[in-house]
């Protein structure tokens, strides 16, 4: 009768084991599928609240700020809780953060994107615009506004909105904050431990299919007018591909709060505690066995019983609480893991928030194509990466030091394809006063007086507003007042300025006076440097993706049970405050010194860059990232022989062991107590 209880218990188990299994793949698809739609709008945020890259970086940061506020003392606390249902509960709040980020666009008046003010937007007029003749009171906007009336039309406008952005992503790093570290220690505690590799490659995997998702739904809604439903679309005169365009950001993180809070619902109908994957049960059912475990380590040594385990008070927990931490970094490997992933967060962080902008201003795709190509080329290849290396280690049975040689041997990889990316790069867009002379010759130094020539000085045109008109000689010109065009037919998107003077200024004669709104593309051979780039950021993905199971599974090894849970929060902790906050902010700030034309608000003063310096813009960011990555595969270099000479110093360890158990055998009694001091100076060590 014991004995079908028993089985029951274990069927019971093992099904609950695989629904926890399911669901915590879900809140990882779910989570990563709102964090990547958040990096794939960061350019659509920053063009509709009109702030500059190093403020769209605190924003992107905030998430990491609210990690760092809960969730060393999720993390520790956490494991002596009801762990499934602090996941659920994390999920809740990371919606409700979702929802949050999307509420300025519904206090927010309509968009209205910077012009020239020269556009006719009736769709039915035919009246012609005269854009150097009629933008005579243009050279009045560029004053400065008095403080009241900026003050007044800056709240009119809503452009301290971003504020909600800011709040809502720092609600879902606070309810991120449980996921991690319980999810993972609770799976870990009740799987088999060659099984572990195995579900967490799984997970991964799934997990990066939310910002395969993310970035395509990223994609898809840059294409959509940010108030479509509420403006007439045919009186719009930019598309996608211009600077100042901005899709329906918030429609995404609408969907995307549904979906996190659909992923909260199974962790609540889930227990506190499994049997152990694969254990026979004696006579009575273990299923308290990994929350016994834990507690065992933390408590003082006279709480044995299980009355006396569920009787610990929360000063207690708090008291060893120090220690703890103290145990903990005491861990030469943890400390080198928690080092090297620092740096290597840094730069992955860096990389993926600004590489669609990266791509935009390079290569000269637009911000829609860019995420597109992310989402269907990038992401695959890092989920091919990820379930290879977990499939590498089960398949080959690696020890430690195999996991960490493959984790070395894939960053190095991955370290090289980065290194030829910094080679290939396309020649500035051919921007009249910015990147070239109105002679078409190149432009040394740009001041904004430099946008100004003899062909449209008689126009009294605007400095300060970026309003791109593309002519038939292939240079772009900032405004068609700028252009010197005289004259302009039709409406809307379909408007062409004639007899632009300034045309007929530059050494790439044209025959045709014209110019037609948006810039120019870039030239035909920039397209094939753009394939070569993406094969290689492909294959540098998959190469990097393959060390993270192994890497992942050589810092689960390398840290003792009990403290499990808490070394995976601390580094949650640690990697996310000084490796998730700062580089956006950093890397942002870096940028915004490449801008070389600066929008401009509605109520006046600096708004959103429209165009960088190419070159300058790929030697900060590139140069940054390959750095960044170099000094991970240095301080990777030095884990892996910290890793080797630990393994061998317990391999002699154990020898010893042995050799002095068969002594003990030949001698009366001794034996007990010599295995247990090896046992007692073996648990001070890793548990490699």
């Amino acid at each position: 009768m014991m004995s079908v209880e028993s089985k029951k218990t274990r069927e019971v188990g093992c099904s609950k084991l695989k629904l926890f299994l399911v669901s915590l793949a879900f809140v990882y698809f779910a989570k990563a599928f709102c964090g990547a739609y958040l990096k794939s709008s960061i350019t659509q945020i920053e063009r509709r609240f009109d702030i500059p890259s190093s403020l769209i970086g605190v924003i992107d940061g905030s998430f990491e700020m609210g990690n760092l506020l809960v969730i060393a003392f999720v993390s520790y606390f956490g494991a002596k809780l009801h762990r499934p249902r602090l996941i659920g509960i994390g999920c809740l709040i990371m919606a409700i953060g979702s929802f949050l980020i999307a509420m300025p666009h519904f206090f927010q008046g309509p968009y209205k994107y910077e012009t020239s003010m020269s556009h006719n937007t009736q769709v039915n007029s035919t009246e012609t615009i005269l854009p150097c003749l009629a933008n005579h009171s243009m050279a009045d906007a560029d004053g400065t506004p008095n403080v009241e009336d900026r003050k007044a039309c800056e709240e009119a406008a809503g452009s301290s909105m971003w504020v909600y952005v800011f709040l809502g992503n720092v609600l879902r790093g606070i309810g991120e904050t449980p996921i991690m570290p319980l999810g993972v220690s609770y799976l870990d505690d009740f799987s088999k431990q060659e099984n572990t590799p195995f579900y967490l490659a799984c997970i991964h995997t799934v997990g990066i299919l939310g910002p395969m998702v993310g970035f395509m739904m990223g994609s898809y809604l840059a294409k959509i007018y940010v108030d479509i439903g509420f403006v007439n679309l045919e009186s719009i005169t930019i598309t996608y591909k211009d600077s100042r365009w901005v899709g329906a950001w918030w429609l995404g993180f609408i969907v995307s709060g549904t979906v996190i809070l659909l992923s909260s619902i199974p962790f609540f109908f889930l227990p506190k505690s499994l049997p152990k994957q694969g254990e026979e049960d004696s006579n009575h059912t273990n299923t308290e066995l990994a929350t016994v475990t834990e507690q065992e380590h933390f408590l003082p040594d006279e709480a044995h019983g299980d009355e006396k385990e569920k009787l610990v008070t929360f000063q207690e927990m708090v008291k060893d609480f120090i220690p703890s931490i103290k145990r903990l970094f005491k861990n030469s490997i943890y400390s080198m893991m928690i080092l090297t992933n620092l740096v290597s967060v840094n730069s992955f962080i860096g990389m993926i928030t600004f590489k669609p902008k990266f791509m935009e201003q390079t290569f000269g795709q637009s911000a829609s194509k860019a995420i597109f190509l992310i989402g269907i080329m990038n992401l695959p290849a890092v989920a091919l990466g990820i379930i290879t290396g977990g499939f590498v280690l089960k398949r080959f049975k690696l020890s430690i030091v195999g996991a960490a040689r493959v984790a070395m041997a894939a960053s190095i990889g991955s370290f090289c394809m980065l290194g030829i990316q910094n080679f290939l790069h396309c020649d500035n867009a051919e921007v009249a006063g910015l990147t070239v002379s109105y002679k078409g010759y190149p432009e040394l130094s740009y001041n904004q007086q430099s946008l100004l020539s003899e062909c449209n000085m008689g126009c009294s045109c605007s400095l300060k507003h970026w309003d791109p008109v593309c002519a038939y000689n292939g240079m772009t010109y900032a405004s068609p007042c700028l252009a010197g065009c005289q004259t302009s037919s039709g409406t809307g998107r379909t408007m062409v300025f004639h007899n632009c003077t300034c045309i007929s200024d530059s050494v790439m004669k044209a025959t045709n006076m014209s110019a037609v709104l948006g810039q120019c593309p870039r030239k035909g051979e920039c397209d094939s440097k753009f394939k070569i780039y993406m094969a290689l950021s492909v294959v540098g993905s998959f190469m990097s993706a393959c060390g993270g199971t192994p890497g992942y599974i050589v810092l689960l090894r390398s840290i003792q049970p009990d403290l499990k849970s808490l070394a995976l929060g601390m580094q949650t902790l640690i990697v996310r405050t000084l490796g998730g906050i700062p580089p956006p902010i950093y890397f942002g700030a870096l940028i915004d010194l490449t801008c070389l034309k600066w929008g401009t608000k509605q109520c006046g003063g600096r708004g959103a860059c429209r165009i960088y310096d190419a070159n300058a813009f790929r030697i900060t960011f590139l140069g940054l990232i390959t750095g960044l990555y170099f000094l991970t595969n240095i301080l990777g270099g030095i884990l892996y022989v910290i890793i080797v000479k630990r393994q061998k110093k317990l391999s002699l360890r154990n020898q010893e062991n042995e050799n002095g158990l068969e002594g003990n055998e030949v001698s009366n009694g001794h034996a007990s107590i010599n295995i247990a001091k090896n046992s007692e100076d073996t648990s001070k060590e890793s548990t490699i």
